[in-house]
């Protein structure tokens, strides 16, 4: 299957969240080398920290809105659970013996561009508009230098 490309337009102008939405891709290119390999342990493997660090990264994303006072935060977490029922059902599946990893690929390369370029593209400005919360590699012990320690350590 084919690899998934970074491009400047999946930018979202937050940093912490465009390092975190690369590794994702880095996450889904790992999975897609591993299946093509046919190593069913590593695949396995990769899939599930790719959930791990989807998961994380979206409790990372709503913690963000919610402090940025982003108004349309329930409907964005609503976005976000769904999305996380369809990949556990996925990985029940595959628990259960069955190869799901071309459909897991295809539905994140599809999901993950529309949602970085609708939603969180949605979200940005009110975390702009937010003091403390624009750049925090420059803001250490800022809520979000404080909050990426919490999350990625």
């Amino acid at each position: 299957m084919s690899q998934l490309h970074w491009s400047n337009d999946l930018d979202t102008g937050i940093v912490v969240i465009d390092k975190q939405h690369r590794r994702i891709v880095d996450y889904i290119n790992e999975l897609s080398a591993a299946h093509d390999k046919g190593d069913a342990s590593v695949t396995s493997h990769v899939l599930n920290e790719l959930v791990e660090y989807t998961l994380s990264h979206f409790s990372f994303e709503e913690e963000l809105q919610e402090k940025a006072n982003y108004p349309f935060l329930k409907a964005h977490k609503r976005v976000h659970e769904i999305f996380t029922r369809r990949v556990a059902e996925m990985q029940k599946r595959a628990a259960n013996g069955e190869d799901v990893t071309d459909e897991v690929l295809s539905m994140l390369k599809i999901w993950l561009i529309n949602h970085i370029k609708g939603d969180d593209a949605d979200y940005v400005q009110s975390v702009k508009n937010t003091p403390g919360l624009e750049e925090p590699e420059e803001k250490s012990g800022s809520w979000l230098g404080n909050s990426l320690k919490k999350f990625f350590r």
